[in-house]
């Protein structure tokens, strides 16, 4: 599950210079990093974790998006999922997340385009 955290520095180093950080969540090695212009998952392999993969999803190719907040008791985790160009993407995240936040995030960014 994803709580908040700082930018990550292989997030940092793609980053454009007109292009601004807004929000990352992070699992232990994985993390997730909304910008103005995209989402970039960066995603830790092998054993030690440093071998990194990050790749983009630019907001533009973003055709449907869902949230699901945290029930009470057995529900452990938030989800947004994403309707996109390449099919759909799951993200869980931590319950404690305002997943209206990053319902509310994803609006502004796809729809004002």
């Amino acid at each position: 599950m994803f709580q908040k955290c700082d930018l990550a520095k292989e997030v940092q180093e793609i980053m454009l210079p007109n292009e601004k950080f807004i929000v990352a969540y992070k699992t232990f090695r994985d993390s997730v990093t909304f910008t103005s212009k995209r989402i970039i998952f960066r995603d830790s392999q092998g054993i030690t974790g440093k071998k990194v993969e990050v790749y983009s999803l630019p907001y533009n190719s973003i055709f449907m998006w869902s949230t699901e907040n945290a029930g009470k008791l057995m529900d452990l985790n938030a989800e947004l999922e994403l309707w996109t160009r390449v099919g759909k993407i799951k993200i869980k995240l931590d319950k404690k997340i305002n997943i209206r936040e990053i319902d509310q995030l994803i609006a502004q960014v796809v729809l004002s385009e």
